[in-house]
């Protein structure tokens, strides 16, 4: 088996029984913000995609690229569809012109039979409201002699399925960088913020190292990150200047940091590295350049640099295609469109529970989640919860009838947010299900009853197995620090004491001295 990285989580995957192409992604994301490190766009990507299959993990934009799927991606691949409550992915795909569709049951392993060969194949689906836009998933790939799990930015719950189906993993690709807005675009004392972002940091490797743990591999890729951030407005997003609270950290910070958890079999690939595989056994490394830690090292900020000017007419003309910042006011359109949606949603809305404030350049726009409204502000109004985006950005999202804000908006980095008390998980799905359909699998989602019936007992604590918040396995992802428990797969918080949550609203947490 040889595995190719494309860039970031990319990655073609060619056995004798045919090739795989995964999540493809080469053109600017999220409003411009997010570029591909190091770059892949000089890669012969019309070779690349003359591929048997398509994988494509999610629809978020950077799994997600819908001009590169149509220009370069052979529309006669079968595409490994994953298991997800709602058809977004695969109606995307087919607007592209993609029309084999291989549909895959969730955690199951499939025989893909075709003129070359057989392959195995297992695609595990997250089907949260919290799992990218409605999902996200994994792939697990064996062509009889060696087995590869590409995580890429998926956190499974359970990884049990993935050994009674394929035995030993032999290369696990996955993420272990930062891909969240938090806490750079929030209001907060420079001190605090640091300290979150150094704590922020430091548990998305923890987690990264756990499910490296879980599954076992005998090598592991770092893959799915970090962006690149090109435009002079966000360059100081980048993880090259020694800051420890950047929540960036790349390839080599994290190799490093697996060598010194006493894990030598981390792999760096860059954009064209292959890696060729027979079972556990890695037969040859080959890269594109001569010195492919340099690009990580000493000379990042130069790289950096560079590929800014490269890229700056790309950013140019992105940019060139928002809307115009002025225009009609925006009370009216963001009724029309939120309205309908607060109304199906008791839910979220209830989970929401206060007014919201969007602050739109010299326009400010309440929702009221209590009221399932979209109003203009009382004067001397307060509220737990507030946004200020640029006019342009919400203009052009309600322009394009863009039905998820968390995967243009906020993951761009271009706004500003403040909040009274801790994180709104039913804030932001609400922002990324601005359909009906989305809306309404995420309300019956939440009005689901979680079993919590298991217990486990952790240092000195008997509490549920289950996380409240996305089910995960407390023997495997929590850590007690006193009378706190976090949960490392999101990196939410419990007071052990009275079982309150200490991240979000509600999630309250059976616990008890043991």
């Amino acid at each position: 088996m040889q595995v190719t990285s494309v860039g970031h989580a990319g990655f073609r995957i060619d056995t004798t029984a045919g090739s795989i192409l995964c999540d493809p992604w080469v053109n600017p994301a999220y409003f411009a913000s997010w570029f591909p490190f190091p770059d892949n766009s000089e890669l012969d990507w019309d070779s690349l995609g003359d591929c048997d299959y398509l994988y494509v993990s999610h629809l978020h934009k950077d799994h997600f690229d819908s001009a590169h799927l149509a220009a370069h991606v052979n529309k006669d691949a079968v595409v490994l569809l994953p298991d997800f409550p709602v058809p977004d992915l695969r109606r995307a795909l087919e607007a592209l012109g993609f029309h084999k569709f291989f549909e895959t049951t969730d955690s199951v392993k499939h025989r893909l039979s075709g003129p070359k060969g057989d392959l195995d194949v297992m695609i595990i689906a997250l089907r949260a409201p919290a799992d990218g836009p409605i999902g996200d998933s994994g792939l697990v790939v064996s062509d009889g002699v060696t087995t590869a799990f590409n995580m890429n930015d998926a956190r499974p719950v359970e990884l049990e399925v993935l050994h009674d189906a394929f035995g030993h993993v032999d290369v696990h690709m996955l993420q272990y960088s930062g891909a969240i807005w938090y806490p750079m675009v929030y209001d907060m004392p420079v001190r605090a913020k640091e300290a979150f972002g150094v704590q922020k940091r430091q548990r998305q490797m923890d987690r990264c190292r756990q499910y490296i743990a879980q599954v076992d591999a005998t090598w592991v890729v770092p893959s799915a990150g970090p962006p690149c951030f090109l435009d002079a407005e966000l360059r100081d997003l980048n993880d090259d200047h020694g800051d420890p609270a950047n929540i960036f950290p790349d390839q080599m910070v994290f190799l490093d940091q697996l060598r010194k958890n006493g894990h030598e079999r981390g792999l760096l690939m860059i954009p064209g590295s292959t890696a060729n595989f027979t079972g556990a056994q890695l037969n040859s490394l080959n890269h594109p350049t001569a010195d492919p830690e340099s690009i990580f090292t000493d000379g990042k900020a130069a790289y950096i640099e560079q590929y800014a000017q490269r890229m700056a007419p790309v950013l140019a003309a992105a940019k060139a295609d928002w809307a115009a910042a002025e225009g009609d006011p925006l009370l009216e359109p963001l009724r029309a469109r939120f309205e309908p949606i607060m109304l199906q949603s008791d839910q979220i809305c209830d989970g929401i529970g206060y007014p919201v404030e969007l602050r739109l350049g010299r326009e400010t726009v309440v929702l009221d989640f209590p009221k399932r409204t979209v109003r203009e502000a009382i004067p001397d109004e307060k509220f737990r919860y507030g946004f200020e985006i640029a006019p342009e950005l919400v203009r052009t999202v309600l322009r394009d009838d863009e039905p998820d804000w968390v995967n243009t908006i906020f993951l761009s980095t271009r706004f500003k947010a403040w909040r009274v008390g801790g994180y709104n998980e039913y804030l932001y799905t609400f922002f990324k299900c601005l359909t009906n359909e989305r809306i309404a699998y995420a309300d019956g989602w939440f009005a689901e009853a979680h079993d919590d019936s298991a217990s486990i007992t952790l240092d000195g604590w008997e509490i549920q197995r289950r996380c409240p918040h996305l089910k995960a396995d407390l023997s495997k992802f929590g850590v007690v620090d006193g009378t706190t428990l976090t949960c490392n797969l999101h990196g939410w918080s419990w007071d052990l004491t009275n079982g309150r949550c200490l991240t979000s609203k509600g999630h309250e947490l059976r616990s008890a001295k043991a």
